[in-house]
C-alpha cells in the first residue's frame, strides 16, 4: 500500500493485512459475531455484512448516536464499536430471492458467520452439512449460538449476562456484601467473537493442507465455562465451591485495590522478590521478614492483617508517584482510571490504542503484525450503504440489481 494512497487519520492499516484476499460473509448482529468480523476485517479480510430488513438493532442501542449529515439516519455508538471496516448489504433472506442472492454471494467465499438460532439456516435450506459443504467444499461455516443445537438447553436463546449468570462468572464477581455481579463488559459475547476468531483462523490454516473447509460449532455457554479462571480450577483441585472476592485475588495476596491521597491505586504482587520490593518502596521493609506475610501461603492466611498495614502506608501518598514507583521497582502496580482517563493516557497514544478517521473514533488493533499491520480501513458502514457494489462485485447485473431492489430484498432504508 501506497502511503500516499492513505487518508489521514490515527492508528490506520497500513498494508493490505495479512487476511487480504479472504472473503467473510457476515450475517451476525449485536456483539459477539460482528466483534469477531472487525478482528478480520482490522487485518485485511474483506467483510460483507449482510443486515435483515430491520437492520442489527444495536443501531437503535443509545444515545449516544452519530447522525450521519447526508442521510436522516443515525448509528448508536454500541455498533460503531464494533463494525468499521465492513460493508453493508441489507437483504430479506426469509425470501426465497434473498436467499439465492446469498447463495451467489458464498461463491468464492471462505468464511460464512451467523448467529441465528440452531435450527434457521436449515429451515431456509443452508445447513452446512446437507446443502453449503456439497456446493462450497472450501466454505468454513461459523455458527454463533447461546447453547447449541442440542443437549438439555440445545436452540434456546443465549445473552451475555445470562450467561454469566450460568456459567459461574456472575458468582466469581462481587464480593460477600454484594453477591454474584455482573461483570462491566459484555465478556462472553465479546470472549465467544474472540473464540471465534481463532476457531476461523485455525480452519484456514487446515484448509491450506486438506483444501476442504469445516463447520464451527461456537456458543456462547462453551466459551463462558472456558473464561472461568482460576476459580474452576481451584474447584476441580480442592472440591469447594468458589465464592466472588471482590478486588482481592483469591489465590495471592496482596493483590487489591488500595486508597491514597489523591485516587486509588492497584497492587499486584504475584512472589516473594515483589513483595520484598513493595515493602522497600513504601518504607517498611519489615513486613517483608515478618513471619505472618513470609511467603504467599501466610500472606492470605494473614490477609486481613496484611491489608490493613498496607491500607496505612499509602493513606498519606500520592496515587501516581507511588504506583509509578512501584511498578518501575518491578512491583505490579497502577492508579486506578476511568474510562476517559484510560484513552486518553500517553501510553495509549503511543500504542496506536485509538484509532480516528473522518468522524469516527474507535478503540484501535491489539494486534501488532510487524511486516502486515493492520488497522481501521473504513468507518462502519450506514445501513445497506454498500447493496449496489457488493452486488455488481459478484455478477449482478444493473437490472437484476433494480429488480431486487424494487421488490424489496435489497433494502436501502430500514424496515421499521
Amino acid at each position: 500500500m501506497d502511503p500516499s494512497d492513505t487518508p489521514a487519520g490515527k492508528a490506520l492499516a497500513r498494508s493490505p493485512g495479512a487476511l487480504v484476499g479472504i472473503k467473510v460473509i457476515d450475517l451476525t448482529r449485536v456483539l459477539g459475531g460482528p466483534y469477531c468480523t472487525m478482528i478480520l476485517s482490522d487485518h485485511g479480510a474483506e467483510v460483507v455484512k449482510i443486515e435483515p430488513p430491520q437492520g442489527d438493532e444495536v443501531r437503535d442501542w443509545g444515545p449516544p448516536f452519530h447522525a450521519h449529515p447526508e442521510t436522516d439516519e443515525r448509528d448508536a455508538s454500541y455498533f460503531i464499536g464494533v463494525n468499521r471496516n465492513k460493508r453493508s448489504l441489507a437483504l430479506d433472506l426469509g425470501r426465497p430471492e434473498g436467499r439465492e442472492v446469498l447463495l451467489r454471494l458464498l461463491d468464492g467465499a471462505d468464511v460464512l458467520i451467523e448467529n441465528f438460532k440452531p435450527g434457521a439456516m436449515e429451515k431456509w435450506g443452508l445447513g452446512y452439512e446437507k446443502d453449503l459443504a456439497p456446493r462450497f467444499p472450501g466454505l468454513i461455516h461459523c455458527r454463533i449460538s447461546g447453547f447449541g443445537a442440542d443437549g438439555p438447553l440445545g436452540g434456546l436463546p443465549g445473552y451475555d449476562a445470562i450467561l454469566q449468570a450460568m456459567t459461574g462468572l456472575m458468582s466469581a464477581n462481587g464480593d460477600a456484601t454484594t453477591g454474584p455481579m455482573r461483570l462491566g463488559t459484555a465478556i462472553v459475547d465479546m470472549g465467544t467473537g474472540l473464540y471465534s476468531a481463532v476457531g476461523i483462523l485455525m480452519a484456514l490454516q487446515e484448509r491450506t493442507r486438506s483444501g476442504r473447509g469445516q463447520y464451527l460449532d461456537m456458543t456462547l455457554y462453551d466459551c463462558g465455562l472456558a473464561l472461568l479462571h482460576p476459580q474452576a480450577a481451584n474447584f476441580f483441585l480442592n472440591g469447594k465451591r468458589p465464592v466472588g472476592t471482590g478486588n482481592p485475588h483469591p489465590n495471592l495476596v496482596p493483590y487489591n485495590k488500595f486508597p491514597t491521597r489523591t485516587g486509588e491505586i492497584f497492587i499486584a504482587s504475584g512472589n516473594n522478590g515483589q513483595f520484598r520490593k513493595l515493602a522497600e518502596v513504601i518504607g517498611r521493609p519489615h513486613l517483608a521478614v515478618d513471619p505472618r506475610f513470609a511467603d504467599n501461603g501466610a500472606r492470605i492466611v494473614n490477609r486481613a492483617a496484611l491489608t490493613a498495614e498496607l491500607k496505612d502506608a499509602f493513606a498519606d501518598a500520592d496515587g501516581a508517584e507511588i504506583a509509578s514507583r512501584l511498578i518501575r521497582a518491578g512491583v505490579p502496580a497502577g492508579p486506578v482510571l476511568w474510562v476517559d482517563e484510560a484513552t486518553t493516557a500517553p501510553h495509549t497514544a503511543h500504542r496506536d490504542m485509538v484509532t480516528e478517521l473522518d468522524w469516527y473514533r474507535g478503540l484501535g488493533t491489539p494486534i501488532k503484525l510487524s511486516r502486515t499491520p493492520g488497522g481501521t480501513r473504513a468507518v462502519p458502514p450506514r445501513f445497506g450503504e454498500h447493496g449496489v457494489s457488493v452486488l455488481a462485485a459478484h455478477g449482478f447485473s444493473d437490472e437484476e440489481i433494480a429488480a431486487l431492489q424494487a421488490s424489496g430484498v435489497v433494502l436501502r432504508e430500514r424496515r421499521r
